[in-house]
């Protein structure tokens, strides 16, 4: 059986972590990958590691992608990243047009789903004031950054979709 993965792409406050929270629910073979991360602010949901440790791993040819936001550095490794995909569905979270590519091309042997996830600038700033008032102007500031896919498998605006209905079309979507 190909192994498979699902690419959640989307702004800050898009709904990436509510989404993957339900796919879990509605399919517990579908699970988070927990990019690595170095640096400040929130660790769920991520693999801690030090810079030494990315810089490690790409000199080695294995980050699939990496950027840097919020004061942070964050990563996919290919290596755990195609590990998770024979073991589960790994779901990814991405908020960059060219991350998309670069990881299908990392893992080509992985069948990925694409979804785009996306909502109103102003429900996403009203998400971002409840969630950290203190960090909202940046979070808005990324979504002002973040570019639409030009494809996707599936594009969701999560202003209007039941996160558990979102779930439901993912799954429709990867085929079960």
């Amino acid at each position: 059986m190909i192994p498979q993965g699902v690419l959640l792409y989307g702004p800050p406050a898009a709904g990436k972590d509510t989404v993957t929270l339900m796919l879990t629910a509605v399919d517990p073979r579908i699970q988070l990958f927990p990019r690595l991360k170095s640096g400040k602010g929130r660790s769920d949901g991520y693999r801690l590691v030090d810079d030494a440790r990315i810089d490690s791993l790409a000199e080695a040819g294995q980050i699939a992608w990496e950027n840097r936001r919020y004061g942070s550095r964050y990563a996919v490794d290919t290596p755990a990243l195609v590990k998770a995909a024979t073991d589960h569905v790994p779901v990814v979270h991405l908020g960059q047009v060219e991350a998309v590519g670069a990881i299908e091309a990392a893992a080509p042997e992985v069948r990925w789903t694409v979804v785009q996830l996306w909502c109103p600038r102003e429900v996403a700033a009203g998400r971002l004031t409840k969630r950290n008032p203190a960090d909202a102007a940046e979070r808005l500031a990324a979504w002002d950054a973040t570019e639409r896919l030009p494809t996707a498998d599936l594009t969701l605006d999560t202003s209007t979709v039941l996160p558990v209905d979102a779930a439901r079309e993912i799954v429709s979507v990867l085929g079960w």
